[in-house]
């Protein structure tokens, strides 16, 4: 059984700084594309940003310059940096990934996602 573990929420001011955490455990041959995703009361969920095993990147325009994800590929492990938030980043943030778990299956995961607030 895979999961996806994220910790890291919380209450923050503007302009302050929050790291995200999300774990890979259970049983799988790899992990590919991890990302963000967040989803505010009332909206769609949304991708935040991507990195591919190779560590290519890719950010939604409304956190360029603020936010940062990078993985840790031994530990399974994927991070957002998120820096200088705004009110406007208050949602609840969801870790993706997408897992190889045999040589020729790939399953879409989701962990339970964990609250950000940003306000004063």
């Amino acid at each position: 059984q895979v999961q996806l573990v994220e910790s890291g929420g919380g209450l923050v001011q503007p302009g302050g700084s929050l790291r995200l955490s999300c774990a890979a455990s259970g049983s799988f041959f790899s992990i590919n594309t991890m990302a963000w995703y967040r989803q505010a009361p009332g909206k769609q969920r949304d991708l935040v940003a991507q990195i591919t095993s190779g560590g290519s990147t890719n950010y939604a325009d409304s956190v360029k310059d603020r936010f940062t994800i990078s993985r840790d590929n031994a530990k399974n492990m994927v991070y957002l940096q998120m820096n200088s938030l705004k009110p406007d980043d208050t949602a609840v943030y969801y870790c993706h990934a997408i897992i190889r778990v045999r040589y020729v299956e790939v399953i879409n995961y989701w962990g339970q996602g964990t609250q950000v607030t940003v306000s004063s």
